[in-house]
């Protein structure tokens, strides 16, 4: 069987046993921006709580949150972890757009996924899986987002080498499989969910796991 088709093979099996995701969970773009800095590290349940203390404090919006001095922002984000780290990277991306931008969302979302991609990995504290969860999730931009799930997966079924780094995993999806944001927002987000289910880092249940026998 070939790459593409054993490729595809996992994903037809995941969907059909979990069904769609309808991941990332935020109302807006600029929520999903946030979520995927303060998820670094830490569990969505986490990520969920410091949201929804700015959301019930009116900041999860581009203007109120750029104007909070950063002590603050790093209090409303605490249960997220390592909240003043956080609040730092955030306000380096406020910034970012507040200068290069004049805070204009939109212009920032609509960028070139090439220059885009280059732009968010020179913020200090936005890495690939950040900025590539910001490029598919926030701007609808079909790069492939990989994570530890998606390497443990792929390893235990023999499709790469234990030392594969992110941008080899990510060539081999995105090389094998349609160029179509959709599919991958959905593969990747079924890929995180079998890794939490079955593909479990420490006493995974193969027996149970949709991509068992592949």
């Amino acid at each position: 069987m070939s790459t593409a088709d054993t490729l595809q093979l996992m994903y037809d099996r995941m969907l059909a046993r979990l069904g769609p995701q309808h991941w990332w969970p935020a109302e807006t773009p600029f929520e999903v921006m946030v979520g995927a800095i303060l998820t670094q590290n830490t569990n969505w349940k986490n990520v969920e709580r410091a949201i929804d203390n700015l959301k019930r404090a009116g900041l999860m919006a581009l203007t109120p949150l750029s104007e909070l001095p950063v002590a603050l922002l790093a209090e409303y984000i605490r249960p997220a972890g390592y909240y003043n780290i956080k609040a730092g990277r955030l306000k380096n991306l406020l910034e970012h757009i507040r200068c290069h931008f004049s805070n204009d969302l939109e212009a920032f979302l609509e960028q070139p996924l090439p220059v885009f991609r280059e732009q968010l990995l020179s913020i200090k504290g936005i890495g690939r899986e950040t900025a590539d969860s910001i490029l598919l999730y926030a701007a609808n931009l079909p790069i492939f987002v990989v994570d530890a799930y998606t390497h443990r997966i792929l390893v235990r079924h023999q499709l790469i080498d234990e030392d594969c780094d992110y941008e080899m995993i990510q060539e081999l999806f995105m090389d094998h499989l349609p160029c179509e944001s959709e599919l991958y927002n959905q593969y990747h987000a079924l890929l995180v969910r079998v890794g939490n289910l079955y593909c479990k880092k420490k006493k995974p249940d193969c027996a149970a796991c949709p991509l068992q026998g592949l």
